[in-house]
């Protein structure tokens, strides 16, 4: 950093250490914000005890009348924002949220890695527990586990805390996370943070399963993730901050993510050690399933906090169980065993954890004043943001400014967040992911909730086409094409920095369907899906648009003609150039007289996917098993400056991704032509001055790959025709890769292009 910046930082740390809540009213309400927790207390006589396992997951559920009238009281009130526009209402409470200012300022005061709401607020669980056991502090190694984690924003918080903390900054510190592979094609998009900042560059770390998609609620999973972290010592934390979108259903979220949390709570139990800590996200606790998850915590630990942070939003539900000194496993392992045998998605709908009869009266009494102060606290917050929101006053509107500054102030001096260089961060590479690497100018991007409630919820009634047309995408997506897409786009090469030697193949369980993608924007695939499965026709072959622009083949082979090398032999004589045509002679070889330096060859292009998987796009196993082999073929054919025309369907999984860097590879140049002139819906990968010394590297690592899919193929074949793919291989090369360099924006730009012309043509028909 430069000396200017430290400076400009000095200065702005200064300005802000002069805001001091003067007045004691200020004072005591920014005490306030900092002290939203309350206590469990066991009775003394011991009789919080685990129930006999016998008697778990055997019984109805019984709800609580008093919590339930609080879920119904809390409901009502929230049920007043149904018609406010999303985005109005949250830049609304953004400006009335007491803790508004504290992003910013520790972004800029103290050079926080990933500084997000979820930063500050596990930041603020530290410095208010003692979250860290003696046990570990101590021997000077520290262990932690962390679920549900995407983007990582828990994980660097913790750096920053052990790396600038006198107690924890010579602890040797070992950590694992689990979440959501963001890089897995069957992951729904609303549950999946595509945020991968962290992920890219810390990849080994993170705990994907076996089918890789990270689904932690999977039984196997559990177990994998144990031997995933059997090399440390002991875990010493684990945290869990995971939940599902649930703002189209936003009265039942605490029931929709009740078994999520089951499957955190058991795993938690069976990786901690003991004196072990857990932070656990949950949100209301008024049904039953919450009641019984935090009487089993009380039981396996010491101290059972219920905490706020003066960083979450005061109008939400969330809250943090913070679960202080594991008593170990062995006094719950019975009822343990049990819980894993019964994990899965479905953990807390089916029976009560245990019956009502055998929660202590006295823990419930406890519990219902947890969940009454918790629920007094949200009701009043929404109360006061509507009232504020018919009109706020130039004195309350400076109170009210005062106060955001003199909490971040107070932020930064009670949990003594102090500065950490970038090179001590968690990720120090550079790796662009592909969250970011897109460049602007496109209508591209992921975007938030738009509306009212109310509005959303009818939008949901709407079809498929009523839908697009009501969105941000209609214009563009309802423009003829006038121009060749991708003749702006080129992977300018060869790609020299790539490293054959580490590249791994992971075979995971078959895709399903395609909901997410790394190379492409989230809501257009969603809007294609959707189209897909809502329309009858097959569409793979359908003709183009008659107003939008039609490539010709004569186009694309003169401007190959054109970046060819033809320079002549030792004889003076002109050297032909070889282009590889994977497609048909009918609709490439009229015009070939007219492109005299180039020698045509003709092969058999891959079939495109079959009917009735539409929503696999480029993810059908038989597809990619194909497209490889033309791949492989290639390189196997083609002489040094030779080139290659290989019709593509897509690019939207991690397979194709991996084929068009290979042929970034071992080509001078990449592009693309659409859409192409054969009539096809897919697009031309233009490859143009072939390296066979690149391509005699890669080859073997790809013929491998492609003898991989090859065998999968065969087991499918022997088995009977309904059981269909239950392997299939999902990745090549390493992500980090495929990350690397210009090749996710022109990705980007492609599959943008070929999602755009699909819906183009749905639209039309």
């Amino acid at each position: 950093m430069s000396s200017g910046n430290g400076t400009r930082r000095k200065v702005k740390m200064q300005q802000f250490n002069d805001v001091v809540a003067s007045d004691p009213e200020t004072q005591t309400e920014i005490q306030g914000l900092f002290s939203k927790v309350r206590t469990y207390v066991k009775p003394s006589n011991g009789e919080w005890r685990i129930p006999d396992p016998n008697t778990a997951l055997r019984h109805t559920v019984e709800e609580r009348c008093r919590l339930q009238a609080l879920k119904v009281s809390l409901n009502d009130v929230k049920n007043q924002l149904s018609d406010m526009n999303v985005q109005v209402w949250h830049q609304h409470t953004n400006s009335t949220n007491r803790a508004g200012k504290v992003i910013a300022v520790v972004r800029s005061a103290v050079n926080a890695e990933i500084c997000t709401q979820a930063w500050c607020k596990f930041y603020e669980i530290l410095g208010t527990f003692n979250l860290l056991p003696d046990e570990a502090l101590q021997s000077g190694e520290l262990n932690t586990v962390h679920l549900c984690e995407a983007p990582g924003a828990f994980i660097a918080a913790l750096n920053h805390y052990i790396k600038t903390s006198e107690s924890t900054r010579y602890c040797d510190w070992s950590w694992a996370a689990n979440t959501l592979n963001p890089y897995h094609e069957a992951n729904g998009g609303s549950t999946t943070i595509a945020d991968d900042r962290l992920i890219a560059n810390t990849l080994p770390w993170w705990f994907f399963g076996s089918d890789n998609t990270g689904n932690i609620m999977i039984q196997k999973h559990l177990l994998e993730l144990k031997a995933f972290v059997s090399n440390m010592r002991r875990v010493d934390l684990v945290t869990a901050d995971g939940s599902f979108d649930c703002q189209e259903n936003p009265d039942e979220q605490e029931a929709l993510v009740a078994s999520l949390h089951y499957c955190e709570v058991t795993a938690a139990l069976l990786l901690l050690s003991p004196s072990g800590s857990f932070v656990l996200k949950m949100f209301t606790l008024y049904e039953h399933s919450s009641v019984c998850l935090l009487y089993l915590l009380n039981c396996c630990f010491h101290s059972v906090n219920v905490f706020k942070p003066a960083t979450s939003k005061a109008g939400n539900s969330e809250v943090y169980v913070v679960c202080l000194n594991y008593d170990g496993k062995e006094a719950v392992r019975p009822l343990l065993s049990k819980l894993i045998r019964n994990y899965g998605p479905h953990l807390a709908d089916r029976e009560a954890l245990f019956p009502n009869k055998l929660v202590p009266e006295s823990f419930l009494k406890q519990h219902d004043e947890v969940c009454s102060y918790f629920h007094t606290l949200q009701v009043e917050t929404i109360t006061e943001n509507l009232r504020l929101f018919e009109g706020m006053s130039t004195e309350q509107r400076q109170r009210l400014d005062h106060i955001r500054d003199c909490t971040a102030h107070e932020y930064l001096q009670r949990f003594q967040v102090s500065f950490l260089p970038r090179g001590r961060w968690v990720s120090r590479n550079t790796v662009s992911p592909a969250c970011c690497s897109v460049s602007g100018g496109r209508p591209l991007g992921q975007r938030k909730q738009t509306g009212s409630f109310n509005e959303r919820r009818e939008l949901q009634t709407l079809t498929w086409r009523e839908r697009i047309e009501r969105g941000f995408h209609a214009t563009w997506i309802q423009r003829h094409r006038t121009e060749a897409g991708g003749t702006g786009c080129v992977l300018e090469g060869p790609l020299s920095e790539y490293h054959v030697d580490s590249w791994y193949v992971i075979v995971g369980a078959a895709l399903p369907a395609l909901r997410n993608s790394p190379f492409c924007e989230g809501g257009l695939l969603n809007h294609l899906n959707e189209a897909l499965m809502d329309t009858g026709k097959d569409w793979t072959r359908a003709p183009c648009c008659d107003s939008c622009h039609v490539v010709c083949t004569a186009s694309i082979l003169s401007s190959v003609a054109g970046v060819c090398d033809f320079k002549g032999d030792s004889d003076g004589n002109r050297k032909r150039r070889q282009c590889m045509v994977f497609g048909s002679r009918a609709v490439w070889g009229a015009c070939e007289s007219q492109i005299e330096d180039l020698v045509l060859i003709f092969s058999a292009e891959p079939s495109f996917p079959q009917r009735g998987c539409d929503t696999l796009h480029d993810g059908e196993p038989l597809y990619q098993q194909q497209l490889l082999g033309c791949v492989v073929f290639s390189l196997q054919t083609l002489n040094s400056g030779d080139a290659l025309l290989l019709p593509l369907f897509s690019a939207l999984t991690r397979v194709t991704a991996a084929v068009v860097l290979c042929l970034h590879v071992c080509f001078r140049s990449v592009t693309f032509r659409y859409p192409p002139p054969s009539g096809v819906v897919g697009t031309v990968l233009v490859c143009v001055g072939f390296r066979a010394e690149a391509a005699a590297r890669i080859l073997p690592v790809l013929t491998d790959v492609h003898n991989c899919m090859s065998q999968l193929l065969k087991e499918v074949e022997g088995k009977s025709e309904s059981s269909g793919w239950d392997r299939q291989v999902l990745q090549f090369v390493p992500m980090e890769e495929l990350l690397t360099g210009g090749l996710t924006e022109f990705l980007w730009t492609m599959n943008s292009e070929i999602i755009q012309q699909k819906l183009h043509l749905l639209m039309q028909s």
